[in-house]
C-alpha cells in the first residue's frame, strides 16, 4: 500500500508539473525566412530578445577552424550604428545585460533588459545581422581576446584538454574531431576576406530563430520586428552533407598528457546518437542513474565505500549529429587507472544485463523532473530552450513534449540501450596524465 501511495503521489506531482510549466508561444516565418517565437509572460517587467544562428564549429573549413567561436566575440565589436567598443556600455547604460555562447551546432547570442527596452534588444540584434562592421582592426582586437580566453580554459586549466582527446579518436571522419575554440594557427592565418565570407554566408536571417520572451505587447513586439527585420536580405540557403561515421568495433587505447594536473584520470568513452533521436534521452537517463550525484551508482561505489576514487562521473554530452557519453574517474592513493576502468565496466555492464529497480527508476524520473521544472523557470531559460528545441530539434513543442518523452521511457528500454551503445569493444579508454618531466 506504501508503494502505491508513493506512485500516486510521484504521478499527481509530475501531473502538477506539467500543467504549471506549460510555455505557451507563438511562432511564425518573415518572407526572408527569419524564424520568430514570442513567449508572452508579464509577471516580471523583464524581457529577453535572442537570437541563435545554424552556425557552430562543425560548419568550419577544416583549415580555417574556430570561426564560429571568433564571430561569438567579433560580432559586438560595432556595427554601422554602434560604435565600435560601444555595445557593452549600450546595454549597461539601459539596465541590461548580454552575452553569447558558442558550440559545435550553434551560435546564441541575447540580451536581458527592462521591459521598457524591448525595442533597443530588437534594434541591437538587427543591427549585428544587418550592419556588422568586420574590419582588420576588429579582427585583430579579437584575436588577441580568443587567444587569452584559450590560454585560460584551455591551455592551462587542470583536465582542460580531456574533451579534446576525446573527440579526436571517437571521430575520425565527422567535423566533431576538431574543437569548438579552434586552432590559434588557423585564426593567424585567416584573412579579412575569408572572415566577411563567413559571416555572408551564415548569419544571415534565413539561418537563424529569433525569440522574444517576457513582459511585452505581442502587436508591438510584432511591429518592431517587421520594422528591424523584415528587410534584411534572406541568404544563400546552407546545404550541409558531412560525412558519416564508421561503427567502432574494437576498443581504442590512448594516453593523453596534461602538464596542469597531479592526479591522472581514467576516461571511457562512447559514441552516441544525435540529440535528436529518443536514443539520446534513455542514455541521459543512464548518466544521472551512475553518476548524478552522490547517491549514484558510481559514486557510492567507489567514492563512499571502496574508497577508490576522489571523483568519478559520466557527461552525456549530446549534439546535433553524433554524442559522446564519456564516464571518468580519479584516483586515490595507489588505485591504478586499470582498477578504475575496471570498477566503471562493472557497473555499466549491470546496465546492460540487468534491469534497474523500480526504486532507482523513480528517482530518475524525479531529478528529470526537477530539471526540466528548473530550466523554465525563467523568461532567460525559456527563450534558449525555445531557439534550441526549433533550431536543433526542428520542433519547437518540445519545450513541453520532451519531459513526456522522458516518462515513456522503460526500465527495458534502459537496458537495451544500454547493451546497444555501451559495450567493451564500442569504446574509446583514455589514460589522461600528468606531463612526463624530461629527467636530467
Amino acid at each position: 500500500m506504501k508503494n502505491k501511495l508513493i506512485m500516486a503521489s510521484a504521478l499527481l506531482l509530475s501531473c502538477a508539473i506539467a500543467v504549471a510549466q506549460e510555455v505557451a508561444y507563438e511562432e511564425y516565418t518573415l518572407d526572408n525566412g527569419l524564424h520568430v517565437i514570442l513567449h508572452q509572460d508579464n509577471t516580471a517587467p523583464i524581457v529577453t530578445t535572442s537570437v541563435m544562428y545554424h552556425v557552430g564549429a562543425k560548419d568550419e573549413d577544416p583549415e580555417r577552424t574556430g570561426f564560429a567561436h571568433f564571430f561569438e566575440h567579433l560580432l559586438f565589436e560595432g556595427t554601422k550604428n554602434v560604435e565600435k567598443g560601444k555595445w557593452m556600455e549600450i546595454v549597461s547604460s539601459n539596465g541590461g545585460s548580454n552575452n553569447a555562447n558558442t558550440t559545435d551546432d550553434r551560435t546564441y547570442y541575447y540580451e536581458v533588459f527592462p521591459s521598457n527596452n524591448l525595442q533597443l534588444g530588437l534594434w541591437l540584434e538587427s543591427e549585428r545581422m544587418l550592419h556588422p562592421i568586420i574590419e582588420q582592426s576588429g579582427v585583430d582586437t579579437q584575436n588577441e581576446v580568443v587567444k587569452e580566453e584559450k590560454r585560460l580554459r584551455v591551455d592551462n586549466s587542470p583536465y582542460g584538454r580531456f574533451i579534446e582527446n576525446i573527440k579526436i579518436h571517437l571521430f575520425k571522419k565527422h567535423p566533431y574531431k576538431g574543437t569548438t575554440i579552434g586552432k590559434m594557427a588557423h585564426l593567424d592565418a585567416a584573412t579579412l576576406e575569408e572572415f566577411m565570407a563567413f559571416n555572408k554566408k551564415f548569419y544571415v536571417p534565413n539561418n537563424a530563430v529569433l525569440v522574444v520572451a517576457g513582459d511585452f505587447e505581442v502587436g508591438t513586439a510584432k511591429k518592431m520586428i517587421n520594422d528591424y527585420f523584415a528587410d534584411i536580405p534572406r541568404g544563400e540557403d546552407i546545404i550541409r552533407n558531412f560525412p558519416k561515421e564508421d561503427p567502432i568495433t574494437e576498443q581504442i587505447n590512448a594516453k593523453a598528457y596534461d602538464p596542469n594536473i597531479q592526479i591522472p584520470a581514467t576516461m571511457i568513452a562512447y559514441r552516441t546518437p544525435g540529440f535528436k533521436d529518443r536514443e539520446a534521452l534513455v542514455l541521459d537517463m543512464i548518466s544521472t542513474y551512475l553518476s548524478d550525484g552522490p547517491s549514484s551508482k558510481l559514486y557510492k561505489k567507489m567514492v563512499d565505500e571502496q574508497k577508490q576514487a576522489l571523483q568519478v562521473g559520466a557527461l552525456p554530452f549530446t549534439q546535433e549529429d553524433y554524442g559522446m557519453y564519456i564516464v571518468f574517474a580519479l584516483p586515490v592513493g595507489e588505485t591504478g587507472l586499470a582498477e578504475l576502468t575496471a570498477e566503471m565496466e562493472e557497473e555499466i555492464a549491470k546496465v546492460r544485463t540487468d534491469l534497474i529497480s523500480e526504486n532507482d527508476f523513480q528517482k530518475i524520473q524525479n531529478k528529470l523532473e526537477n530539471r526540466f521544472v528548473n530550466s523554465n523557470s525563467s523568461v532567460e531559460g525559456i527563450a534558449s530552450s525555445l531557439a534550441r528545441y526549433y533550431m536543433l530539434y526542428g520542433d519547437t513543442s518540445l519545450i513541453n513534449k520532451e519531459i513526456d518523452a522522458y516518462r515513456s521511457i522503460t526500465r527495458e528500454e534502459i537496458k537495451e540501450v544500454a547493451n546497444k551503445y555501451l559495450k567493451p569493444n564500442q569504446r574509446v579508454v583514455l589514460e589522461y596524465l600528468p606531463e612526463e618531466k624530461p629527467t636530467n
